[in-house]
This record gives structure tokens, sequence and C-alpha cells, in this order.
């Protein structure tokens, strides 16, 4: 799905795919607990946001100060990567940013199973 986004030249998004990089973010941010994962919107398509953190992976232009907070605030160990934090790529980001995904979708999907297990067996001691 990631070929309806526009490509990288040599390594750098153009300035509408950083854009919309930055709504996904946003709309991760903004991820409560709804089971489904958000989406955002591109030429009229609905995409979710996995599909644009996928598009940046290889994008090696450094990420906007104003956005770094958003990406730095949900690191969970001390920062490793070769050079300065302040100089993380849209690649690194966009990389984090899926792995988060994957965690929250997987987390989601865990507690449906253990829901419905929990309910199943709530059925089968009531029909004993």
């Amino acid at each position: 799905m990631t070929n309806v986004l526009p490509p990288l030249h040599e390594g750098h998004a153009p300035f509408t795919l950083q854009q919309l990089f930055r709504e996904a973010v946003d709309a991760f941010e903004e991820w409560d607990t709804e089971v489904t994962e958000p989406i955002v919107t591109f030429e009229g398509r609905i995409l979710p946001i996995s599909t644009v953190f996928e598009a940046m992976r290889g994008c090696s232009d450094i990420m906007p100060a104003n956005l770094l907070g958003a990406i730095t605030d949900r690191l969970t160990k001390p920062w490793e990567g070769a050079g300065s934090i302040d100089q993380m790529t849209f690649s690194i980001a966009a990389r984090i940013l899926g792995v988060l995904v994957r965690k929250r979708l997987f987390a989601t999907d865990s507690a449906d199973l253990i829901a419905a297990a929990g309910a199943q067996q709530a059925e089968e001691r009531a029909e004993r």
C-alpha cells in the first residue's frame, strides 16, 4: 500500500510525505483506547498510520526539533543511537513508531483474546 505515497528521492522525503508523517505522529499521540489503528488521509485515500511510518523507514532527513519530542518522550531506554538524539532521522523515528504501533495492536489483540476466553469460560460454567 505504500505505493500510493510519494517515493523517497535518494533517501529524502518530499514535503508532502513529511507533513503526512507529522499527521500520523499526531494521530498516534491521540490514540487512546480505540481498538483499531488510527488513520490519516492522503489525496483522498485512507491509510493506517503504520503505512506512513513504513514509507519513511528509509528517509535520511533529520527530524524537525518541534516533532522530535513526540518521539523521544516514548523512548523507554536511554538513547544509544549513532550521533546525538537531536540529530534523529525520520528513518529512526519511523522505526520506533512502527514498533510502538505493533505493540499497541498486539496488546489490544491479546486483551480481546483474554476477554473472549473469559466470557467463554463463564458461559461454560453457567451451562453446568
